[in-house]
């Protein structure tokens, strides 16, 4: 059996394992392959009727020909085994990420299509940005957002696209402030509320650069915040950049800050190799490693993230 069979067997089973999952679920946005193959480093994911297919890149031994042509038979490979047409596949080249250009615009589409998650709703892009709008290894820590926020007073750090948020409001919190620096992401942020009937006055969508925010001395104080910053950013909007190994110790106590008593912090990152330096934490606080509670199932890369409860004595 040659690499592309294999790559098809796989992904035939794969389909149909997940697929099956998912509907039970309730779940129309799942990931299908995730680099199962070394032949074949290629992230595909579900989104209603639509294909996700990111090439992760690395050096090949094939000349450009070939390379066409294998990626020919990727795409007819996946179109005939998840009854996907080829129009509805969006191919995507992963390469290393610098600064902010997993935000960057790649194309003007404005297309948004609906998908749905565990009851909710969800506006995503496939093909502008390298990234969709909704960050699917985070399904179980958005879930976990949902069973802790009712009642609570919810902040959303680095909101993005405002997912969070929403399964807080959904959840039943009682108020909410999602912050970004990005009005594209802020207005997306509203739709996702809009579209699942849970825009309010009392769940504020606010434009603010997170880190310069958090150097004010806090006016209010919080029940549950989520903080999922970048790995590192540089953008000319912010006025420091962001390094999230160097930064997360002031990161965090400035989260903490923002605590009530009692209250708890959602700190995740998806940087490979980072470490937390729990020793240089507050004191007050217990720390607790939840990353194996918030990985899919259908994520077969573990490293996909990391994520810590810090939980504010009363």
């Amino acid at each position: 059996m040659n690499d592309q069979e294999q790559f098809a067997n796989r992904l035939q089973k794969m389909a149909k394992h997940t697929g099956k999952w998912a509907r039970r679920q309730g779940i129309t946005c799942y990931r299908v392959y995730d680099a199962d193959l070394t032949s074949h480093p290629l992230v595909i994911d579900r989104y209603g009727d639509w294909v996700h297919l990111a090439e992760y890149k690395r050096e090949m031994d094939m000349d450009e020909r070939e390379y066409r042509t294998w990626r020919f038979i990727i795409r007819q490979t996946i179109s005939e085994v998840m009854e996907v047409p080829n129009e509805r596949i969006i191919f995507k080249e992963r390469a290393p990420q610098k600064g902010d250009s997993q935000y960057e615009k790649r194309a003007a589409t404005g297309k948004e299509i609906q998908v749905q998650e565990s009851g909710l709703t969800f506006l995503v892009n496939l093909e502008d940005y390298l990234d969709t709008g909704l960050f699917l290894d985070h399904r179980q820590t958005r879930a976990m957002v949902r069973e802790l926020s009712q009642g609570k007073r919810f902040l959303n750090l680095f909101a993005y696209t405002g997912s969070f948020t929403v399964y807080a409001a959904a959840g039943g919190a009682r108020s909410s402030l999602t912050l970004d620096l990005s009005n594209t992401y802020l207005e997306w942020a509203q739709r996702n509320l809009d579209v699942n009937g849970l825009s309010a006055p009392e769940h504020v969508i606010e434009r603010a650069d997170v880190l310069e925010w958090l150097r004010v001395k806090p006016q209010d104080q919080w029940d549950l915040i989520v903080m999922d910053p970048p790995t590192f950013s540089n953008s000319k909007m912010m006025r420091a950049v962001l390094d999230i190994q160097r930064d997360h110790v002031g990161l965090i106590e400035a989260g903490v800050m923002r605590l009530a008593r009692g209250g708890t912090l959602i700190f995740s990152t998806n940087l490979r190799k980072f470490k937390l330096e729990e020793d240089r934490l507050p004191e007050g606080i217990q720390v607790k490693n939840i990353t194996s509670q918030t990985i899919p199932p259908d994520f077969r890369n573990k490293k996909i993230h990391q994520c810590w409860m810090i939980r504010k004595e009363e």
